[in-house]
């Protein structure tokens, strides 16, 4: 297993880190923290101004390289688990770039990535890197992680789905291996935004159903609510889940999300991790 953990040095991606680490933690795995910097360049002509830019650009990598290894060293020393190993990888290149490179050429299986949710002025889904990554490297799941996530022992992953898309086996993988891994069953919710599911919707559900398996699975259906986000904020409170997951697929409730650039006046600020599970064209 190799996960891709991108850091900017904040609390927000440690906390990711060992969240990564705990969620692992009965499986060999290889934890790629990177962080990336990008260059931009000075705009200024003398020769004074750019010799201070490049000296101004050294200092800033020897930082990160210093703090990198810091993590990992620091990783190293308090984690005893065996077959887990650590690798600092500095990027000089913008974020997307970076992580999109790194999970093709390590063949990553997941990204995951801290985010601090909505709050004050800035009330907008999760944060900005994390859905930017989210959105664009739509070849490999990603699982965000709030701040404030406490982190402990689950026996249960919500997966919400509205039964207009036609599932398949690989797009499903990442959360069937989750369920094995951390032994938790899936509950598989739904919430209604017609009267009753059409021909073509019960017939998806029949196969959704058919592609989970015969592990623990259980299907439920919660009655129709404008604010499709808050109520599936709600049910994970209730349900008192370990992850929440969705694919991220034309008519997912995902989209209609992130396609909001505020979320109603109540922001999807969600309180377990996010598993996004990239769609198969």
């Amino acid at each position: 297993m190799r996960i891709v953990l991108p850091t900017d040095f904040s609390k927000n991606a440690w906390h990711a880190i060992k969240y990564a680490t705990f969620l692992f933690e009965q499986s060999p795995c290889t934890f790629i923290i990177i962080h990336a910097h990008q260059v931009s360049p000075s705009g200024l002509i003398s020769t004074i101004n750019k010799e201070r830019d490049t000296r101004l650009h050294e200092i800033t990598v020897k930082e990160s390289e210093r703090k990198l290894n810091k993590i990992v060293n620091h990783l190293n020393k308090i984690n005893k688990v065996p077959g887990h190993q650590f690798e600092a990888v500095l990027v000089a290149d913008s974020l997307l770039n970076a992580i999109g490179r790194e999970v093709i050429d390590k063949d990553a299986d997941y990204i995951i990535m801290g985010t601090q949710g909505a709050s004050g002025l800035s009330e907008i889904f999760m944060g900005s890197n994390t859905v930017s990554v989210i959105k664009n490297i739509n070849f490999c799941p990603v699982i965000a992680v709030p701040n404030s996530y406490d982190f402990s022992p689950f026996n249960q992953i919500l997966f919400a789905a509205n039964f207009k898309h036609l599932y398949q086996r690989v797009e499903l993988q990442p959360l069937l291996d989750l369920s094995k891994l951390r032994k938790a069953g899936i509950n598989v919710i739904h919430i209604n935004e017609e009267e009753e599911l059409n021909e073509e919707q019960l017939h998806l559900k029949k196969l959704l159903r058919n592609l989970l398996g015969e592990q623990d699975i259980v299907f439920e259906e919660f009655e129709y609510h404008p604010n499709i986000a808050l109520k599936i904020n709600e049910v994970t409170t209730k349900k008192n889940a370990g992850m929440i997951a969705m694919i991220n697929s034309q008519h997912s409730f995902f989209k209609r999300l992130t396609h909001e650039p505020v979320v109603k006046k109540v922001a999807f600020t969600t309180k377990i991790p996010f598993l996004v599970l990239p769609e198969v064209i």
